[in-house]
C-alpha cells in the first residue's frame, strides 16, 4: 500500500468518525424544539451532548487538515468549488456554537426559545448539506484541466444531491433520537423512543430512493469489488436491523445499527470514489496521485498521525466514559 492510498483510507476513517459522532449531535439539535416544550426538558436534551459536541467537531477539523496536508489540490478545488455550501455549513455551526453558550445567559423564556431554534437550525443545515456535498462528489462536478471548479452553486443543487441531503438529514435525526433514548430518563426518554418509530419509515424511503438514483447517476454499482460489497452490505444490514430493533424497543442495539449504517455508507462512498477524490464531468478527475503532496510530506504526516491519533482516541473515549450516565430533569449542570 502506498502512502497516497493510506492517507485516503485515513481520511475516510476520520469522516466516518465525524459522521458517527456529530451525526447524533445534529439529530439531538434537530429534535430539541420538538421533544420538549419546557425549559427543564430542553435543558436535559442539551446536556446530553453538552460535554462532547465541540470535541466531536474536532474530527471534521482533523479531516479537513488531513486533506489540506495530504491532498492540497483536492482541498483547493473542494473548498473553492463548494465555497458557498461550505460557508453555509460554517455559518450554521457558528450559530449553533453561539446558541449553546448564550442560551443560559438570560433567564427569559423567549430568549431561551430563540436560541433553541438556533440550535435546531445550526444542526439541520449541516445535516442536509453534508449529504448534498457527498452526492455531488459521487456524481462528479465540472472540473477543468487546471483542477478548477468551473460550475456554479446552482449546479450543485440537483434532485440527486437533494436526495443525498435528505438521506443524511433523516439518518442523523434517527441516530440522535436513539442517542437521546440511551442518555435520558423519564418523559424525554419516552418521547425520544416514540420519535424513533416515526423517523424510521421516512429514512427507509429516502435511503432506498437515493440508492436507486445512485445506480444511474454514479459509478457506485459499476465494477463491483470486495470493498463495495462489504460496505454496501454493512449499510443495508444496519438499516434493516435498525428498523427491526426500533420496533422491538431494543434501542441500544438500534443505535449500534444506525452507527453501522453510517459507517457502511461512508465506506461505500469512499470505495466508489477510489482512486479518485473528485470525479470531473469534464474528464479531468482529481485522483489520490495527481492531487497529493510529496512523498516526504506524507511520510512525516504518517509518523505524526501514528503518534498522536491514539492519544486523541483515548482521551475522547475517556470523556464519554466520564459522562456516560443518563440525565433527568434533576440534572442541573449548565452546558
Amino acid at each position: 500500500m502506498d502512502l497516497q492510498t493510506l492517507w485516503f483510507i485515513l481520511i475516510a476513517v476520520l469522516f466516518t468518525g465525524f459522521f458517527f459522532l456529530e451525526g447524533f449531535d445534529y439529530g439531538v439539535g434537530i429534535l430539541l424544539p420538538f421533544l420538549s416544550k419546557d425549559n427543564s426538558g430542553r435543558r436535559v436534551i442539551i446536556n446530553t451532548i453538552g460535554p462532547v459536541w465541540d470535541g466531536n467537531e474536532v474530527w471534521l477539523l482533523t479531516a479537513g487538515g488531513a486533506i489540506f496536508a495530504a491532498f492540497p489540490h483536492w482541498y483547493a478545488t473542494l473548498f473553492s468549488g463548494f465555497y458557498v455550501a461550505l460557508f453555509l455549513i460554517l455559518i450554521a455551526l457558528i450559530v449553533r456554537g453561539v446558541a449553546f453558550e448564550f442560551r443560559s445567559k438570560v433567564e427569559n423564556k423567549n430568549w431561551k426559545r430563540m436560541w433553541d431554534w438556533a440550535i435546531c437550525f445550526g444542526s439541520a443545515v449541516p445535516a442536509l448539506l453534508w449529504g448534498v456535498a457527498i452526492a455531488n462528489l459521487l456524481h462528479g462536478v465540472a472540473i477543468n484541466e487546471k483542477m478548477i471548479y468551473v460550475g456554479t452553486f446552482g449546479d450543485l443543487i440537483t434532485p440527486y444531491s437533494l436526495a443525498g441531503g435528505l438521506t443524511t438529514f433523516c439518518l442523523f435525526t434517527l441516530h440522535g433520537a436513539l442517542f437521546l433514548e440511551l442518555k435520558t430518563d423519564g418523559t424525554i426518554r419516552r418521547r425520544a423512543a416514540d420519535a424513533t418509530r416515526w423517523l424510521y419509515p421516512p429514512l427507509l424511503v429516502v435511503m432506498v430512493g437515493f440508492v436507486f438514483l445512485s445506480s444511474s447517476q454514479t459509478t457506485m454499482f459499476d465494477q463491483l469489488n470486495l470493498g463495495k460489497v462489504l460496505a454496501a452490505g454493512a449499510a443495508v444490514i444496519g438499516l434493516v436491523a435498525a428498523g427491526f430493533l426500533v420496533f422491538r424497543s431494543r434501542y441500544g442495539y438500534a443505535f449500534l445499527a444506525t452507527s453501522v449504517t453510517i459507517a457502511g455508507t461512508v465506506a461505500l462512498a469512499f470505495t466508489t470514489l477510489f482512486p479518485r477524490v473528485m470525479p470531473s464531468t469534464l474528464g479531468f478527475d482529481l485522483t489520490i496521485y495527481n492531487a497529493s503532496s510529496s512523498q516526504y510530506t506524507l511520510s512525516v504526516m504518517t509518523v505524526i498521525a501514528l503518534t498522536l491519533v491514539p492519544i486523541v482516541l483515548a482521551y475522547q473515549a475517556w470523556t464519554y466514559w466520564v459522562f456516560r450516565k443518563r440525565l433527568t430533569t434533576e440534572s442541573h449542570l449548565e452546558y
